[in-house]
């Protein structure tokens, strides 16, 4: 048997992956699907490339599908090419996008493989404070709507963050506090069970009128210091 985690290198997918692996349900893979449209709705785009670190870090195999075209049907044949010849959980992070969870449930069913959604449905507020709580480093690499300035960009998602964010839906205009809606997107540099954390060294921040993003062009593992042992009792 085979998990398989869709994976895009942001905190749900991540997330969603972490749970499964501790509650009994060990990721084998992580795939990423590579879409040819940059604003698709299906797919998350920003800095794909660094899973491949995620992977490396986190001892799993990590592979790439490349979506061949950009139209709806090309979404879902890259899907099903992902997934067809292993057996097996598929897992994902989908909170509240009945788009994208109708169109995952559809393929996983075709081809016989459960879903597992561990956030689906979940309060966005909830889903971002366990996140954090369970220690990921969470970068800001993409802010498309008007509350996120892009000061934003590259900061991490603390508790703290998480409260700014909810006070500028409050008072500018509604954001959805997990990103679910395209307003942010993330890049996950660390978690717990990684041996090593992903260093960004060279970035580039792109901005053209709301829409900001940090592309990282360079980045290394680094890894970091075991846990200190309990201390033997007399």
């Amino acid at each position: 048997m085979t998990v398989t985690a869709l994976v895009s290198g942001g905190k749900d997918s991540i997330y969603s992956a972490y749970l499964a692996d501790t509650q009994g349900m060990p990721v084998d893979e992580l795939v990423t699907l590579t879409p040819a449209d940059p604003d698709s709705m299906m797919f998350h785009t920003p800095n794909l490339a660094w899973v491949a670190l995620q992977g490396q870090a986190w001892a799993k195999h990590s592979r790439n599908v490349e979506v061949r075209g950009p139209s709806e049907a090309d979404e879902l044949e890259a899907v099903r090419r992902a997934l067809t010849g292993a057996h097996g959980p598929v897992v994902a992070g989908a909170i509240a996008s009945t788009y994208q969870w109708s169109r995952l449930h559809t393929v996983t069913y075709e081809l016989g493989r459960p879903l597992y959604t561990p956030l689906w449905g979940k309060e966005p507020g909830q889903v971002v404070r366990a996140e954090v709580g369970a220690g990921l480093d969470i970068r800001l690499v993409h802010l498309a709507a008007e509350p996120l300035t892009a000061d934003l960009l590259g900061r991490r998602l603390d508790l703290g963050l998480v409260e700014e964010l909810e006070r500028r839906s409050r008072e500018i205009r509604p954001v959805h506090v997990a990103g679910e809606g395209g307003e942010f997107e993330t890049l996950v540099t660390d978690l717990p069970d990684w041996s090593h954390r992903i260093v960004l060294d060279e970035v580039e921040r792109q901005s053209r009128g709301p829409v900001h993003r940090l592309v990282v062009r360079r980045a290394h593992l680094e890894a970091k210091a075991p846990e200190p042992s309990a201390r033997p009792q007399p």
